[in-house]
């Protein structure tokens, strides 16, 4: 059996901690864990969603077209204003290598659009796909978005992090991260959902998880 480790960068904790989001990070997840968020998201065993959205150069893409027959990675970010996100991203670069060896590839939904889409493309590189979840709409659909709130939003604001910019909808949800790994028929094998954006399963266990399906 794979065991996959779940990361925690203390780098992207330093840079919260700076910002004083500390405590502020600790009381929101707690609340979010209280309200059962992300408890109804995709499962083992189900199917995954077949949704369309546009990828980095505005072209639709489906889950069923990327997949082609072929297990995949499926991982919601927040997007490049999250540094445990970045420093995700950077490890799935990473790991890709080993990913396209055992047969896989990635694909990371985010709702960023325009220079913070094509931002994540160039993090991730060719081999993998960005799709551009516009207004949340897909991450609503798997139960993945909450509504921030108007006191986190106004604190983001404070510090010049405007959501509604970076999305381009002032709609005021956020996805939760999850990582979802699809066998070739389109069942889900494994899912990562938590509403502590912080933990982050580790990218190689999950390529390992990926290449001990076959």
């Amino acid at each position: 059996m794979t065991i996959i480790r779940l990361q925690r960068n203390p780098d992207a904790d330093a840079a919260v901690a700076t910002l004083g989001f500390g405590s502020v990070y600790d009381d929101f997840v707690t609340g979010l864990q209280s309200l059962n968020v992300g408890t109804v998201a995709p499962r083992v065993g189900e199917a995954f969603p077949d949704f369309s959205l546009p990828d980095a150069s505005g072209h639709y893409r489906s889950i069923q077209q990327l997949q082609d027959g072929r297990p995949i990675v499926i991982s919601f970010n927040r997007g490049l204003w999250c540094p445990f996100c970045v420093h995700e991203l950077q490890s799935w670069a990473a790991a890709l290598p080993a990913l396209e060896k055992a047969g896989g590839s990635l694909i990371v939904v985010t709702g960023e659009i325009r220079e913070g889409a094509s931002a994540i493309q160039d993090i991730i590189g060719p081999k993998a796909t960005l799709l551009c979840d516009v207004d949340h709409g897909a991450a609503l659909a798997c139960e993945l978005a909450f509504p921030v709130g108007e006191a986190m939003k106004r604190l983001y604001l404070e510090i010049e992090l405007d959501l509604a910019a970076i999305y381009g909808s002032d709609g005021g949800f956020l996805p939760i991260p999850a990582t979802f790994v699809v066998g070739e028929d389109g069942t889900i094998r494994y899912a990562h959902v938590d509403p502590d954006f912080r933990l982050r399963p580790e990218p190689q266990d999950v390529v390992a998880f990926l290449k001990a399906m076959h």
